[in-house]
């Protein structure tokens, strides 16, 4: 019996030391709570260590295309083929890209390349790139998208109570008072959850593509199906996007000088 512990204590030993020699995790603790002198049983191997180099960053899925629908020679405008005659929020997008940054460049606001590099987003090419592909995934105009995003951050200079490194080109959470809003990890996903915003106002149609708008579920789906209603003041169901006056007529006289570039 003696020699029997004498052999478990020197095998305790030499593993303990092996341990300490080696560097290993000697007492690491386990999910459950519980340790052992071999380290965690959920160590990953090598190749299946997770890359985090881009910070929870979305990259473009394979799947995502920005086409040009205007370089049809069939293509039609039917942005307001409807009893109203409303802009409506959902469908192909309008106008191509050169035309949304052609407006872009005539503006005059300086692109802030440095601030939306990191974001994914070097040039303003880039931005309505992503714009284009995010709301061709889910069936959205891609020009509302781009035309909200210039008045909600003033030609992307901001200045109110989002900063632009939150990646929030919607004003998404700011309620006012101070309140910055939502944060997102990057451009592409900034966009993605203003795309979704307006998806669940302008219709009641599922997501394409997973859930990144934390606010989507806040909304009353279907309440604001063309861009005159995005207002809550004209909107006749009495919710929609933004509280001040006039706020779809706004986007409405971007739209048209977006058209005549």
């Amino acid at each position: 019996m003696i020699r029997n512990k004498k052999a478990m204590l020197f095998c305790s030993q030499m593993i303990l030391a092996g341990a300490l020699i080696t560097g290993a995790p000697c007492l690491a603790s386990g999910d459950n709570g519980e340790t052992s002198v071999f380290g965690s049983s959920d160590t990953k191997a090598d190749d299946e260590v997770s890359d985090l180099s881009g910070e929870g960053q979305i990259h473009k899925p394979a799947s995502l295309n920005a086409p040009d629908f205007t370089s049809d020679p069939n293509f039609v405008d039917d942005s307001t083929d409807n009893t109203y005659g409303y802009y409506t929020i959902m469908g192909t997008t309008t106008v191509s890209l050169a035309q949304m940054t052609s407006q872009y460049n005539a503006h005059g606001s300086e692109y802030p390349s440095a601030s939306l590099k990191e974001g994914g987003a070097e040039t303003i090419d880039d931005f309505c790139t992503i714009i284009l592909e995010e709301a061709n995934a889910e069936g959205v105009r891609g020009e509302v998208v781009f035309e909200q995003a210039m008045l909600e951050t003033g030609w992307l200079q901001y200045g109110g109570d989002s900063g632009i490194s939150q990646y929030n080109f919607a004003g998404l959470g700011t309620t006012g008072g101070g309140v910055q809003g939502v944060s997102y990890p990057d451009v592409r996903t900034g966009i993605r959850a203003q795309v979704q915003h307006l998806k669940a106002y302008a219709c009641d149609e599922s997501l394409n593509q997973d859930c990144v708008d934390t606010r989507f579920n806040m909304v009353q789906r279907g309440s604001a199906p063309y861009v005159e209603w995005l207002g809550q003041q004209e909107n006749p169901n009495g919710g929609g996007w933004a509280a001040g006056a006039n706020y779809g007529e706004k986007l409405l006289n971007l739209l048209s000088n977006l058209k005549e570039e």
